[in-house]
């Protein structure tokens, strides 16, 4: 009887969730940070920031490539996390940095935290300083489809000569219906998960973990995402490695 409960506790723990990451003192403090500004705090509670850098493997003195950083929202919480021995890559290119606001805004955000460093490029031309442990994107992958001279298969080998052996790329989007295939990327702003994976594993990538944290059965994803909300949308969260 004891052997069997053993059994089966063993077989849980293996089968947790892979989203019930610990979180690090690290990581709380990164979010706990006052100087975050009141819109970013508004969205932990449907972006679930602490559990999510706390999967994606985020640790003290890890270098970061962050692609599309947006207005920062990640950048700032990433840099804090990794510390000063540690350095944060928000790269964007020549179009996301023509946005109002964005490059600005970014070049601000690297001014106040010297551990980050903003990079114009285009994606497939990217040549970082040194190898990354990990690099992350958040809602962008779909887009990275999306536009006339898009190339998948060349942006994720470039992340994959970018990175450690062993160091890890971490995918986040809006999740499409199954079988939606390529056409939900610019149709309604979504990923059809299986795509991702295939394309991962594709330029070489072996898949480490996905996470269910940001999972919203009740989305409708044949939808546009922003009709529902853009983050309470069904989100996948996809943990790759470079061997």
């Amino acid at each position: 009887m004891r052997l069997a409960l053993t059994a089966a506790l063993f077989a849980t723990l293996i089968c947790a969730p892979a989203s019930a990451q610990m979180v690090s003192p690290a990581i709380t403090a990164a979010v706990a940070d006052p100087a975050r500004p009141d819109t970013d705090k508004e969205r932990d509670a449907l972006r679930k920031p602490a559990e999510t850098v706390a999967f994606a493997g985020v640790k003290p003195g890890m270098v970061i490539g962050e692609l599309g950083p947006g207005r920062g929202y990640y950048t700032r919480i990433l840099a804090k996390a990794v510390g000063p021995s540690g350095k944060v890559y928000a790269i964007i290119t020549p179009a996301q940095a023509a946005r109002p606001g964005v490059l600005d805004g970014l070049n601000a955000l690297a001014a106040a935290n010297p551990n980050i460093t903003v990079v114009t490029t285009e994606y497939a031309a990217l040549a970082l300083p040194q190898k990354a442990d990990l690099f992350w994107t958040t809602e962008n992958y779909h887009d990275f489809h999306n536009g006339p001279t898009a190339d998948i298969a060349a942006l994720n080998k470039t992340v994959f000569n970018n990175l450690k052996p062993g160091g890890i790329y971490y995918v986040e989007d809006h999740n499409a219906a199954d079988g939606a295939g390529l056409a939900a990327t610019s149709a309604v702003h979504r990923m059809d998960v299986a795509v991702a994976k295939t394309e991962l594993t594709a330029a070489g990538f072996k898949l480490d973990a996905e996470g269910n944290l940001l999972r919203n059965p009740a989305d409708n994803r044949a939808a546009s995402n922003s009709e529902s909300g853009h983050f309470v949308s069904d989100r996948f969260m996809l943990r790759a490695k470079r061997p």
